[in-house]
């Protein structure tokens, strides 16, 4: 029996090796026209053409060391990126159970039994132990393309997990900077309500003297307390984005503050990527690209259902585990069982067509999720351009703006101007200051989503790297 039982699983390793063919198509990556270059900016990468390292971490170029501490507490603790780590987990976990196919099933049984048959009533015991072996031959490749689908859907588990963290960070990076923008304008309003109210203690004390009327006094006491209340709304915006940090840290908003601090922050110059790389740097990109993969092997799991099937077996029993194991059993067998399906009014073929459909699907999305990768670095980089030259106008308007702020208000002082003239002046000067501060708080927004829209130093090398490292633990 020993020596059948050793055949069949002589002939189980055959068949393994045999079974070479795998119905279905093989995958190839749906074809994406890329254009050489991109639109807002051909010199993008001649510029800086090393891109950003991935061991790098991309918010350090900003150069703010409390920036950092928070996005590392975020990498940590964000829920968000939690959640996407356990479905990582769970993909990979799918993904061993399909391999398990592959194996044999061998178990094993034992049983005791007792009893009085008969008239007299005699004792009766009964010990079986049962050995058994059973394997589904992959003649068509179903466990082979099941397997290849589930390493696959892994992989794109896996980006989803980086485009996870990607995009944590660069909310935290984004209301770090807001808020600090905010701390600035607060310091602006701090300086404007002190020289607004030394000019309504000039008004007062001219109006005093006989100089003005009391309605340049009442324009001065409303040129201070607009700005009073400004300046007071910024508190509301503060304290917004202060609670959306303290969330993604994974934090209560009471469990969390920053104290106002002047602005650190450098704007880096973001090194350029081709759009070809585009495909390889966005997780995004190479999720949705894993899940065309995916797609395609399930179409050939579809297939086999129309091929029969293969199981071998075994199984032996004798009284005891100990006989079983030393001697020859009392009772074996050794068989095969082929298996088809003649008729099942239209099931198998609704199912290649389910996947057929799964897979367009998924090759359109692909597709759609590279058009929006180019839309956002195209977006970013215009963005870039222009709010840089923006910026240079509007600093201009501030120097012009304090510039006639501080004539007019010499000329009220000799008498040769009124108080509208001042406050025309006053609020030119701070509407320009203001908007002066804001933009620069967009060029900080449009270099951090420039960032995350060429993948933060992503690759899809990782995948690979990943994969291989979870399949030899």
């Amino acid at each position: 029996m020993y020596k059948n039982m050793a055949k069949l699983l002589l002939l189980l390793s055959t068949l393994s090796l045999l079974g070479g063919c795998a119905v279905g198509p093989e995958y190839v990556r749906p074809a994406m026209p890329v254009p050489s270059a991109f639109r807002e900016n051909s010199d993008w990468k001649t510029a800086a053409p090393q891109g950003i390292n991935p061991e790098d971490h991309w918010w350090e170029y900003y150069g703010d060391a409390k920036l950092n501490e928070l996005v590392s507490l975020a990498n940590q603790s964000n829920q968000n990126i939690l959640l996407a780590e356990a479905q990582y987990r769970h993909a990979y976990a799918l993904a061993d159970a399909a391999q398990v196919s592959y194996y044999p099933t061998v178990g094993l049984s034992a049983g005791d039994s007792r009893g009085r048959t008969g008239s007299n009533l005699q004792s009766a015991n009964s010990r079986t132990a049962t050995f058994n072996v059973s394997w589904e031959a992959d003649l068509w490749g179903s466990i082979r393309r099941a397997v290849e689908s589930g390493k696959a859907t892994s992989q794109a588990s896996a980006a989803d997990l980086a485009a996870a963290r990607l995009t944590i960070q660069a909310a935290v990076v984004q209301d770090y900077i807001q808020l600090r923008i905010t701390d600035q304008l607060k310091a602006l309003f701090a300086n404007t309500l002190a020289a607004y109210e030394k000019s309504l203690r000039l008004t007062q004390a001219q109006f005093s003297a006989g100089v003005v009327t009391r309605s340049d006094v009442a324009l001065a006491e409303t040129t201070l307390k607009s700005a009073q209340a400004q300046a007071t709304d910024l508190d509301v915006q503060r304290s917004q984005l202060e609670h959306a940090i303290a969330i993604l840290l994974g934090k209560t908003p009471a469990e969390f503050s920053l104290e106002p601090a002047p602005m650190a922050i450098k704007l880096p110059v973001i090194p350029g990527i081709l759009p070809s790389e585009l495909l390889e740097r966005r997780p995004d990109v190479a999720g949705s690209e894993r899940r065309v993969a995916a797609a395609n092997a399930n179409i050939g799991v579809a297939k086999t259902a129309y091929f029969p099937t293969l199981l071998l077996g075994g199984s032996a029993t004798n009284p005891s585990i100990s006989q079983l194991l030393n001697t020859a059993p009392g009772l074996w067998s050794v068989g095969a069982t082929v298996a088809g399906t003649l008729f099942d009014g239209g099931a198998h073929q609704s199912q290649n067509a389910q996947a057929r459909a799964n897979y367009d699907a998924a090759v359109a999305q692909y597709k759609q999720t590279v058009l929006n990768g180019f839309q956002e670095v195209e977006d970013n980089l215009a963005a870039q351009r222009v709010l840089e030259q923006e910026s240079r106008a509007q600093n201009d308007a501030v120097l012009s703006a304090r510039e006639a702020e501080r004539i007019i208000l010499s000329q009220y002082r000799a008498g040769t101007a009124n108080f509208v003239s001042v406050t025309t002046a006053q609020t030119l000067a701070l509407s320009n200051e203001r908007a002066a501060v804001q933009l620069l708080g967009r060029q900080f927004t449009a270099s951090v989503s420039l960032v995350k829209a060429i993948g933060g130093g992503w690759s899809s090398a990782q995948l690979t790297q990943e994969l291989e490292k979870h399949e030899t633990r």
